[in-house]
């Protein structure tokens, strides 16, 4: 068995019990806020007839890719267009693997600093922090340099603040924190709580947003022009927002080749599935609140298929009329 292999073998059986063979074997990252929708598409399989089995986290975004490319898992639904663009070629791209419909539109991501200083400083481009006198402001270890509490590592995200850094003539001015993202984001939400001042990274949907608001406590950094890693592409100018260096993404279902030829119905309710991003925001917030038990989040997914009865309805027997 190779290495990757061997890893993804690891990974999966620590960290949920083994599908049996005829279980659909669905993947999540171990958040518990992208838990919400995996629950939303079993649900659906769920109603369709199948024997889904408890997502199993891979808390590598890379590995899920490949798991799901080699049958591992069959599918994953939280596959960020353009963002996860280079796991997905790398883990065989069209021959192994198949993006199916979106699931969630229009997700940002981007830097930002507290409203503060932003104010008393008049920062507002990231390049901006090239100056090492306003790049100190943000230096929480003493070493001079700002210090930006960045992505979790082997999320995607972190390869386009890496390259920035690089691409931006950053890297003598300005280091990423680099961590278990939900461990180090609460120690920024502090310092900005106590009026310090705090450059971070941050994503939607996500309640991060919900507790430092964008025009309130901080506000999102521009870039003067795009520069992305790994041959990314799209739009990153954000009505409202400004250019914010990361292209606005949308979230796909991606799906093992063979599995999805094979499922016909699974394959048409994945195409079908929506959910909103204010929705998606909601139910962060209650994670936020603390309802974060695969219980509670369960929870919170029946009451939003209830809550959008006669559409969910029409999307199970849409797929179920699936040939």
């Amino acid at each position: 068995m190779e290495l990757k292999s061997r890893v993804i073998a690891l990974v999966l059986s620590g960290f949920a019990m083994p599908a049996l063979a005829n279980q659909v074997k669905p993947g999540w990252s171990g958040a518990p806020e992208e838990l919400f929708q995996a629950y939303v598409v079993d649900e659906g399989l769920k109603q369709l007839g199948y024997d889904v089995a408890a997502p199993a986290a891979v808390p590598e975004v890379a590995i899920v890719h490949t798991a799901v490319a080699n049958g591992d898992l069959d599918f994953y639904p939280a596959h960020w267009v353009p963002l996860h663009d280079a796991f997905w070629k790398e883990s065989g791209g069209d021959e192994k693997l198949v993006r199916v419909g979106t699931i969630v539109k229009n997700s940002v991501q981007g830097y930002l600093i507290d409203k503060k200083t932003a104010d008393a400083t008049g920062i507002k481009f990231l390049d901006d922090l090239k100056d090492p006198e306003k790049a100190k402001l943000f230096d929480i270890d003493g070493n001079g340099k700002a210090d930006l509490y960045g992505c979790e590592p082997g999320w995607g995200c972190e390869r386009v603040i890496e390259h920035q850094l690089d691409a931006y003539g950053l890297r003598n001015t300005v280091e990423e924190k680099q961590g278990g993202y939900f461990a180090i984001i609460p120690d920024a939400i502090e310092r900005i709580r106590a009026g310090k001042p705090t450059l971070y990274y941050t994503w939607t949907p996500l309640w991060v947003s919900s507790v430092l608001r964008p025009g309130k406590e901080v506000v999102w950094l521009n870039v003067k022009e795009t520069s992305l890693p790994d041959g990314q592409t799209g739009n990153t100018a954000v009505e409202g927002l400004g250019n914010l260096g990361f292209p606005v993404n949308d979230q796909k279902i991606i799906a093992n080749r063979k599995w999805i030829d094979a499922n016909p119905k699974a394959k048409k309710f994945f195409e079908l599935v929506q959910i909103p991003i204010e929705d998606i925001n909601a139910e962060n917030n209650q994670i936020a609140a603390g309802e974060k038990s695969n219980e509670q989040i369960m929870k919170h997914t029946t009451d939003w298929i209830a809550a959008h009865r006669t559409e969910w309805e029409g999307w199970i027997a849409e797929a179920k009329a699936a040939k």
